[in-house]
């Protein structure tokens, strides 16, 4: 039984760390080009509304992922000419996002479906499909070790893309040059702006991937505010690491197990006096986690050094 439920614990972690990770690459790309990305939260959650109401009525989960990492790329495009070549104050762009796409899902689901803010439930057959469905010779009772969606895995080999693009290639000397030196960059002949939109991109991009995972992959349907701060939290666990792919993906795994021990705890926890833990209580164990990670390692992490600063190119 303790065997099971460490292995439980384990996948849930992958599980619930998916969309954290894809979230904190998207902002990974923005952020080591020089704009900050406060806006993962709104960008996912524009990602989880279109992968659910296109997935509904193409009755595909890959064009319901398509067409979220196109909705993601297009509102990251609008912040990126706001924060680009308006010189918009970055937080407060990204703020506004977020608060857009609280209320926006609502208006549209209530138009497209007559409801209040979720979408129609979509068929089983119709979600993201699990590994074990690719696995040949697959043994019933070990279900359980690949009860994890595809995208878990695809999320795996985006860190490892990230990583090898990011220090082995011209565009990702390019993007961390444009994140460091904007000035020498330009001075070198890179076209500094235009970096800098790709990366805003790339972020919507991804983040639109991990919103599509968490209405069509981890859910069957859209729900208001589904995302329930794992835009900020992904936001976290790339500062814990370091605006780095690989420790990146570590501190989401962390954040993943802080939420999946929640889950484990609820019903089972107890008091010495033998009373149930308050069930909310146990919910606040991952936000907790989040501020003690936020409070005791922000200091150590260095930033980019153009980061939050628009670039207007000397004449």
């Amino acid at each position: 039984m303790r065997q099971i439920f460490t292995v439980s614990l384990l996948f849930s972690t992958i599980r619930l760390a998916t969309p954290l990770v894809l979230a904190a690459l998207g902002g990974l790309y923005s952020e080591r080009s020089g704009v900050i990305n406060i806006a993962l939260e709104g960008l996912m959650l524009s990602g989880a509304f279109t992968a659910a109401s296109i997935t509904f009525y193409a009755n595909s989960p890959w064009i319901g992922t398509g067409a979220a990492m196109l909705a993601g790329a297009l509102v990251a495009y609008l912040i990126a000419l706001a924060c680009i070549k308006f010189k918009a104050n970055q937080v407060v762009t990204g703020t506004g996002i977020n608060i857009l796409f609280l209320g926006l899902p609502a208006v549209l689901s209530g138009a497209l479906f007559l409801s209040s803010g979720s979408t129609p439930q979509i068929p089983k057959e119709n979600l993201l499909p699990m590994l074990y469905r690719f696995v040949p010779g697959f043994i019933p009772q070990w279900r359980i070790l690949t009860n994890v969606s595809i995208i878990s895995l695809l999320a795996l080999i985006a860190v490892l893309i990230t990583k090898y693009v990011l220090y082995n290639t011209p565009f990702g000397l390019r993007l961390r040059a444009v994140g460091e030196n904007p000035e020498a960059a330009d001075a070198a002949g890179v076209r500094v702006n235009r970096i800098r939109y790709l990366g805003v991109i790339l972020s919507g991009a991804l983040a639109g991937i991990g919103g599509a995972y968490l209405s069509i992959g981890q859910s069957s349907l859209f729900t208001r505010n589904m995302t329930a701060g794992r835009g900020f939290i992904a936001l976290a666990a790339l500062i814990f690491g370091k605006w780095r792919p690989v420790q990146t993906m570590l501190a989401c795994l962390l954040f993943g197990f802080a939420d999946a021990l929640t889950i484990q705890m609820q019903g089972v926890a107890k008091l010495p006096s033998g009373e149930d833990i308050p069930v909310q209580f146990i919910q606040m164990i991952p936000y907790i986690v989040t501020i003690v990670v936020l409070a005791g390692f922000i200091g150590q992490s260095r930033a980019p050094r153009a980061l939050g600063i628009p670039y207007e190119k000397e004449r």
